[in-house]
């Protein structure tokens, strides 16, 4: 029995049908990096033109959340800085300052590198 608005090939295989019509993609929800839920702060200069900058990565947080601490870190050190990727990177080092602020606001942090 062959559906209305329905086609099979020769060897008898659907190859086409119109049952369910359009279907629209689910809105995927945002999730969380994987990871181990550890934020990791490092100071980085390579590849940078010989400047200094922090990272901070793997913090468990959505991205709307992640912009607005990044706002929020660079304000504490008063300096500029940007988010990639889900890397927070504020100029200078201000490693220890970092880890201190995110160890108050209840994250679990690592010094990363050297």
């Amino acid at each position: 029995m062959v559906k209305k608005g329905s086609s099979f090939s020769d060897l008898g295989t659907l190859v086409y049908s119109t049952d369910g019509g359009r279907q629209r993609p689910a809105p995927e929800q945002p999730k969380l990096p994987e990871g181990d839920g550890i934020a990791r702060v490092r100071r980085e200069s390579k590849g940078r033109g010989g400047k200094t900058v922090t990272t901070i990565a793997g913090v468990p947080l959505l991205p709307d959340e992640l912009k607005a601490l990044a706002g929020e870190l660079k304000r504490r050190c008063g300096t500029g800085g940007s988010l990639k990727d889900g890397v927070i990177e504020i100029q200078g080092d201000h490693v220890q300052l970092l880890i201190d602020e995110l160890l108050r606001r209840g994250f679990k942090v690592k010094k990363s590198g050297g």
